[in-house]
């Protein structure tokens, strides 16, 4: 069950009465416990946290004064900490070293149309954790769900980049309209549109030495109007791809774009 803790803090996985009960220690002693915050992190800082993650930290996770915490900020690379202090409602830990460089993140953006909640959900947690830096809900003809929630959005994010040990965290947008994310399109940056029409080259084929600085554009459930592939098709900095031949749903196409970008490019995580 997932529930969102606190008015910005991550949506924490709380487990189920009858979900391996009494095993919260020995997962963490297996990995030590990821957190995101926004303060700076060096040796020697106490990093108080926000009350979502104390109450996570100490009353779901069941952990005590001195127990590993591992700390990130998306700017100073990855710390080890343990907790030097807690209560039900704050906690504080101490930071020890550092155990990750910062390396930069992929230079990918992923323009998308809001679907339901728990589909937005996915979509967003799988673009996290395959490296996507931006996210950006566009609004089209054919758009089923115009709405977002912004800071839930950010919530799944951060929950993504915590368990997938991504050091960053993506820049999440206003919703706004294709026509107007188009009319202000930076155009040394590459846009990628999934074409369910088929006119389109394979991705892979499409990514082949153009891997970074660029966007994938997936279209909603029933795909793009003719006339926003006529428009997309006028556009200096767009091309067309095509994922293969089933239908994919949104979250799906997604997903697969951005896996065959990260084998395209060969991006390995650090140690």
């Amino acid at each position: 069950m997932k529930v969102l803790i606190g008015n910005i803090g991550a949506v924490y996985e709380t487990p189920a009465p009858n979900d391996n009960p009494g095993r919260e220690n020995e997962m963490a002693e297996k990995s030590p416990i990821r957190l995101y915050v926004d303060a700076p992190l060096e040796a020697d800082a106490a990093v108080p946290l926000e009350r979502g993650q104390s109450h996570y930290l100490i009353n779901v996770m069941r952990q005590t004064v001195g127990a590993p915490v591992s700390l990130f900020n998306g700017r100073d690379g990855e710390w080890a900490g343990e907790i030097a202090a807690a209560d039900k409602k704050a906690a504080v830990v101490s930071v020890i070293n550092r155990v990750r460089t910062q390396d930069p993140a992929p230079d990918v953006w992923l323009l998308f149309a809001p679907l339901k909640k728990d589909r937005t959900d996915f979509l967003i947690e799988k673009a996290t954790e395959l490296g996507a830096s931006k996210l950006i809900p566009v609004t089209t003809q054919f758009t089923q769900s115009t709405r977002l929630n912004t800071e839930r959005a950010r919530a799944t994010a951060i929950e993504a980049a915590e368990q997938s040990r991504r050091l960053t965290v993506p820049e999440i947008a206003e919703p706004t309209s294709l026509v107007h994310v188009l009319a202000g399109w930076p155009e040394d940056r590459r846009l990628v549109y999934l074409d369910e029409t088929g006119g389109g080259a394979p991705l892979a084929e499409v990514l082949t030495g153009h891997a970074d600085a660029l966007a994938f554009l997936i279209g909603p459930e029933g795909g793009f109007a003719p006339d926003e592939l006529d428009a997309l098709r006028d556009l200096t900095f767009s091309v067309a791809a095509d994922l293969g031949p089933r239908i994919l749903r949104a979250e799906t196409a997604a997903a697969a774009a951005l896996a065959i970008r990260q084998s395209v490019a060969d991006l390995k995580p650090k140690s």
